[in-house]
């Protein structure tokens, strides 16, 4: 067994749990986000609900989109906007108090469900209408993460959301 490098090390160690603050649905493309208190998801089709949900071939890298609450008040002083709501963002989780970036190549629990990281969350060009000139820019590095359905299960607001060893 190779011994992890002093990086990899600080990499791994991530005792943070976070908290669902938020959940938000898309029912279709271009309609608004419809916050509900819990969801369903499964590894083929997402989030029940969801304009992701039952896509060709599943919903892919893209299944679920999470936030992080703390970056809404930095993406609203940055856009120049007196707030910033998780609806506006189009984002489906919402969470506090753990870093997403650092579930980067892991699996996590939300709830019942285990999900695992696929990519950041990059902003698109609907941000500058959604924001105002300069939106997109503003939620640069801040867009949150994607993720996949690896077991099915429920998450709701105030669940747990930890980093989780990674199954064989």
């Amino acid at each position: 067994m190779t011994e992890k490098s002093p990086l990899q090390v600080l990499f791994d160690t991530l005792p943070q749990t976070g908290c669902v603050e938020w959940i938000g649905l898309r029912p279709a493309r271009d309609e608004a986000m419809v916050a509900v208190t819990r969801v369903h998801a499964t590894p083929d089709n997402g989030l029940e609900g969801d304009r992701y949900q039952n896509r060709r071939g599943g919903s892919g890298k893209r299944q679920v989109t999470l936030i992080q609450q703390e970056h809404l008040a930095t993406i609203a002083a940055l856009a120049h906007q007196p707030t910033v709501t998780a609806a506006m963002l189009r984002r489906n989780v919402v969470v506090s108090g753990i870093n997403l970036l650092a579930l980067k190549g892991k699996t996590f629990r939300i709830g019942e469900t285990l999900l695992e990281y696929t990519g950041p969350c990059d902003p698109c060009s609907k941000m500058e209408a959604l924001l105002g000139p300069g939106g997109y820019n503003a939620m640069r590095g801040h867009g949150g993460i994607t993720a996949r359905v690896l077991r099915e299960g429920s998450m709701a607001i105030g669940d747990a959301v930890n980093s989780v060893e990674r199954e064989k």
